[in-house]
């Protein structure tokens, strides 16, 4: 029995003190599948009680609140084994959509058997997978009042079996699927106009009478209808290939309407294949912004058009309105039947866009609300120890810097120590191009930590990026130690000595016993390394701080593993995370809504920026030599290609056969090292080594090096088929070079590029600015490819744009304010908002790029 074990499950619970480890999972995971899987076994008071825990589930509870939920759970489940039901309304309990669904179709189907005429052949009730799962059962207009929108598309009149497996295809189901089967597009066709004012080459359309309409043939096969149509003004021509039942369609004297691209035969206007049907008041496929949706193979336009417009008809009222009347009220969108309706069959181009900005919010609204309550369970699990800096460690560290912060820095840094002075812990990502000056600012939240007897820890994706920031620090704090794994700095603004270590996997066994336990012992202030140090057996003595560096999804479940790595585990330590990828505003706003964001928008003085040039097919050999010229200046460059091997489908270049090219053909006399993702990360770190140390004067290599190491002497980047990659994507690699003092160079090598690839080398040598270039990338692109949102977990948008900053920042303002008034949603008017945000909290994973 699944309420039995329900129970056992609950009592366990009681017994070890409410601490969520009855199950292994934890109590939410174990809910979720009995609800989803054997929901239709547990009573309806036992399932409603289930929903009323909070949004963040029963481990977002205090124990107090834990133990009162569940004390009453278990007594209504003691009172129904007793056999004591207690059903609000009745004995018996309310059946779910599901179970609506499953009667309804049995007593349809029984109503069928029991009028089925004799004679006439029954459907076998062996039926096929899809036809039993789709179901071709009618419905009593009492059955479809209680199924309402979750109706199989069968309860439409106009949808027989056949075409409900079309429909299914396009994962339309039932009438809710079709109602917010939202079309593409919409061709405007607009108010009919007399034939004699049709112009050439425009989408137009006419009201008129037919004068004749007859089946011709055309060619061997194709049968056709050729019809005259005209008006008071003149006559003209309508052809529909391949279509001869049109023409038993269009009587003599008829009253149609025709819309469509108008065409030029003989001097005079004709159509081709237009949209038609007979005049009426309330036209569908002509005279208007019709719609036009997103097909599959035998389903046509004019048959959605006709299914959605009875769909509307008996159906559009019925949808719920998830967003309060209220809200819709203050922000002037629709209410939801009259969107839908809108979006559809729009009056006019303003009607659509109202449409669409009310259908966009309701997406997006789940979304901010979900990053929003993550932030705040987050922040209110586990409470931060403030980690203020004093006033003279602030004052002493800057001026040991051997520069100036810019403008820039200066606004970033007054974030970051402000957040660390707040006993709620800093989740906050600093994103800026590549030496914009983030490590100054990661470099001064380590220091706070120390300050305050508090350690820090700072995690890079690769080794040779950890062990770039171990060096970038004790150059900052001046720390000796050599070439170990362990530094000390003596700086004078702090009073005491700072120990610095590098843990990476290429540590000897013995070094590394010594830093953990060293680590543990509170005797280290300052750990550098990859995101292994959150999984391995490293232990903190008291974290305070944790920089992530190119880590954008760096979410709950790491920052919980963090908490748990230190002696103090009730405190959660500060997030700062940190990236070199410029990230559009409104994506910012969506993915990242449970991240506070701050943008290093200026570049330090001195620093020049870089030459970028497109490269045609007739250059290649001016570029080849160009790159020695640098090289025998005593220079560096990177060579990108897109593939690491040659493909046959692909006629790009790879970087294994570059590489063989390069160094037997152009530049025998140099040293080349090769670099591409397929290789062991220790021979990977192995190749970067070798070029940071100059031991290697070009670096052939695959989009791997796109998150890389700090070459100063790199001067030249190449990139062969750059027509083949993003914006951002080649602003991060020309953002490898340009490091040090000299002059940089980045080549753009395209042989045949599009017309849209053009454009964005052409953009490339425009600007340097990363954040044009990456709202420029998503524009192109689209958000589900820019920045691999799809592997984000946000759910697909059918209507709202990432592209639509003020209507994101409306959405996030909104759900702001409703969290305030209603942190759990619990209020009868924001319950339909809590189930969308429910199963969003389920699907948006902690991704780790």
């Amino acid at each position: 029995m699944t309420e039995d074990r329900l129970r056992k499950v609950l009592e366990l619970e009681r017994s070890k003190r409410f601490n969520d480890r009855a199950v292994t999972a934890g109590l939410d995971v174990f809910l979720k599948n009995l609800t989803t899987h054997e929901g239709s076994q547990l009573s309806s008071d036992v399932y409603s009680r289930i929903q009323q825990l909070p949004i963040a589930g029963y481990r977002s509870m205090t124990p107090r609140s834990r133990q009162s939920w569940l004390e009453e759970l278990l007594a209504v489940l003691k009172e129904q084994a007793a056999g004591g039901r207690r059903e609000a309304g009745g004995g018996r309990r309310e059946a779910r959509p599901a179970e609506q669904l499953e009667s309804a179709g049995a007593a349809a189907a029984k109503t069928d058997s029991s009028t089925a005429k004799p004679g006439v052949r029954r459907t076998s009730p062996q039926r096929p997978a899809q036809q039993q799962r789709l179901g071709q059962a009618r419905f009593s207009p009492g059955e479809l009042e209680a199924l309402g929108v979750d109706a199989p598309i069968f309860a439409l009149k106009r949808v027989p079996f056949a075409l409900g497996v079309k429909f299914d295809k396009l994962n339309v189901s039932t009438v809710r699927d079709l109602l917010l089967f939202f079309p593409r597009r919409h061709v405007d066709y607009g108010q009919p106009v007399p034939v004699a004012q049709l112009e050439f080459g425009r989408e137009q359309t006419v009201r008129a009478h037919v004068w004749s309409a007859q089946e011709r043939r055309m060619g061997f096969r194709m049968r056709s209808t050729e019809a005259t149509i005209g008006d008071t003004s003149g006559m003209m021509r309508c052809t529909w290939f391949n279509q001869p039942w049109v023409a038993k369609q269009l009587p003599v004297n008829a009253e149609i309407v025709v819309s469509g691209r108008v065409g030029e035969r003989q001097g005079r206007p004709c159509f081709d294949n237009p949209e038609w049907e007979r005049w009426s008041d309330d036209l569908v496929h002509t005279g208007r912004l019709v719609p036009i949706y997103p097909l599959t193979a035998g389903l046509q336009n004019r048959t959605v058009r006709r299914v959605m417009q009875e769909a509307l008809e008996r159906f559009g009222d019925k949808l719920d309105d998830p967003l309060p009347a209220e809200m819709r009220d203050r922000l002037g969108l629709l209410p939801i039947s009259q969107a839908v309706a809108q979006m559809h069959y729009p009056d006019d181009r303003d009607a659509l866009e109202g449409a669409r900005r009310r259908l966009a919010f309701e997406e997006l609204l789940p979304i901010q609300l979900t990053m929003q309550l993550r932030r705040r369970v987050f922040q209110r699990s586990a409470p931060a120890e403030p980690v203020p800096i004093p006033a003279g460690v602030e004052r002493g560290f800057r001026e040991a810097l051997p520069f100036s912060l810019t403008g820039a820095q200066e606004r970033v840094l007054f974030d970051v120590l402000n957040d660390l002075r707040k006993p709620v812990p800093m989740s906050r990502l600093i994103q800026g191009d590549v030496g914009s000056g983030k490590t100054v600012i990661a470099a001064a939240a380590l220091v706070a930590a120390a300050a305050n007897g508090r350690q820090g820890v700072m995690m890079a994706p690769t080794e040779i990026l950890a062990e770039q920031h171990f060096r970038t620090l004790k150059q900052l704090l001046e720390a000796n130690g050599g070439d170990g794994p362990l530094a000390t700095a003596q700086p004078a603004f702090l009073g005491r000595p700072m120990r610095i270590a590098l843990l990476t996997g290429s540590l000897r066994a013995k070094e590394r016993r010594e830093l953990h336990a060293a680590l543990e012992a509170g005797e280290i202030d300052v750990a550098c390394g990859t995101h292994a140090l959150i999984q391995s057996g490293v232990r903190f003595n008291d974290l305070g701080v944790a920089v992530v560096d190119e880590q954008h999804r760096f979410g709950v479940m790491q920052r919980a593993a963090l908490r748990e790595k230190g002696a103090r585990a009730a405190h959660t330590p500060h997030m700062l995370v940190m990236t070199a990828t410029p990230i559009p505003r409104s994506l910012a706003l969506t993915l990242y809504g449970d991240l506070d964001i701050s943008v290093l928008d200026e570049m330090p003085p001195g620093r020049q920026p870089i030459k970028t040039t497109w490269v045609g097919p007739d250059e290649r050999a001016d570029a080849e030599s160009f790159v020695r010229a640098q090289v025998e200046a005593g220079r560096q460059a990177f060579i990108i290609c897109p593939l690491v091997e040659e493909s046959e489908s692909l006629d790009v270049k790879s970087a294994v056969a570059e590489y063989e090219r390069l160094h037997r053909q152009v530049y025998p006399d140099l040293r080349l090292e090769l670099l591409h993702g397929r290789m062991p990360a220790r021979r990977k770190d192995e190749v970067m080594r070798r070029f940071r140390d100059r031991e290697a004067d070009i670096l052939v290599s695959t989009s791997v090096i796109e998150v890389g190491i700090d070459v100063p002497n790199a001067t030249v980047m190449m990139i062969e088929g750059a027509d083949r990659f993003g914006l951002a994507q080649l602003h991060q690699f020309r953002g490898r070079v340009g490091r040090g003092a000299e002059q940089s160079f980045c080549l753009l090598l395209s042989d045949e590029p599009g017309e849209e690839a053009g454009q964005r080398l052409r953009l490339m040598e425009e600007t340097n600015d990363g954040f044009r270039l990456a709202e420029a990338d998503m524009q192109a692109r689209g958000p589900g490819q820019f920045f691999g949102t799809r592997q984000s977990g946000l759910p697909g948008l059918k209507v709202a744009k990432l592209t639509d900053v003020k209507l994101i920042e409306t959405t996030r303002n909104e759900a702001e304010r409703l969290l305030d008034a209603d942190p759990g949603l619990t209020q009868p008017e924001h319950r339909p908002l809590n189930q969308r945000v429910a199963l969003l909290m389920d699907s948006i994973v902690d991704e780790e790029h």
